[in-house]
């Protein structure tokens, strides 16, 4: 067995890798030790998933949310106390009901007491960073939810992905960031706190999913969703230009609910 990212064999790696970062509240989509050798895992925590976590945009929605990290820790907030003007801290120390605890400095407390009324401004709307920052965890998440489906239908499969040369600027663009900028789409699909109805009744929020889209000109794209928000990026190189020709020959319809994937991963 060979990693999918640096090609070095990975028998002996024994951590499973998470497509999506656990503390984006991913807990079902991993691959099996070795698919990502432990070198490129530890890697991918320290240097790419880590800076997108501690974004503060990022931060923001994990506290909406109440999305802990490993350790159980959801993240506090910097905010401001109107109309004292008053710096503030926000923490939470639950994943059930949103309740917040509100920290703000001893001296502040007279004028917020004569004041009897305040309100909260976050600092950093919930969201997501941009860039560079960005574009390689969706660079790292495609070829991992790439090699996540290929496995349910052949296994041997995976090494065609090792191998395939048409990925490693992709590929590279993850592990090592050559490529300094690589464009992706970037779009609003439903609110984040969405309640979905299943089938069965019961009430469920959707913090991601994604698929792998096909064009008829032979293009392929990595589409996910995080809270509501799509994103799309490109496997051949860095341009976006043949998923907005596809958007708009399929009435600007996402392509995880228009049903016109094509290809294997339909």
């Amino acid at each position: 067995m060979r990693c999918l990212f640096c090609k070095r064999a990975s028998d002996a790696s024994r951590s499973k890798e998470h497509i999506l970062p656990e503390s984006l509240g991913n807990s079902l989509h991993t691959l099996p030790p070795g698919i990502v050798c432990d070198s490129c895992n530890n890697y991918f925590s320290r240097e790419v998933e880590k800076p997108f976590l501690e974004a503060e945009s990022t931060k923001s929605l994990r506290f909406v949310e109440g999305l802990p990290s490993k350790r159980g820790r959801i993240p506090q907030l910097d905010a401001l106390l109107a109309p004292v003007g008053s710096p503030a801290i926000m923490t939470r120390h639950s994943t059930g009901p949103f309740v917040a605890d509100v920290l703000v400095p001893e001296d502040a407390l007279p004028k917020i007491a004569e004041s009897r009324t305040g309100e909260l401004i976050i600092a950093a709307p919930p969201g997501f960073p941009a860039g560079k920052i960005t574009s390689r965890l969706l660079a790292k998440c495609g070829l991992e939810a790439m090699a996540w489906r290929l496995l349910s239908v052949v296994p041997g499969w995976v090494e065609y992905l090792v191998d395939e040369k048409q990925l490693d600027q992709i590929r590279d663009h993850a592990r090592k960031g050559y490529t300094p900028i690589w464009p992706y789409y970037v779009r609003p699909l439903y609110p984040n706190n969405k309640p979905w109805v299943e089938k069965s009744g019961r009430v469920v929020q959707i913090m991601h999913e994604f698929d792998v889209l096909k064009t008829d000109w032979n293009e392929w794209f990595f589409v996910m969703a995080i809270f509501g928000t799509e994103f799309a990026i490109n496997f051949g190189g860095p341009e976006i230009d043949g998923y907005k020709r596809w958007l708009d020959e399929n009435g600007n319809a996402s392509p995880l609910y228009s049903g016109k994937n094509s290809g294997p991963f339909a």
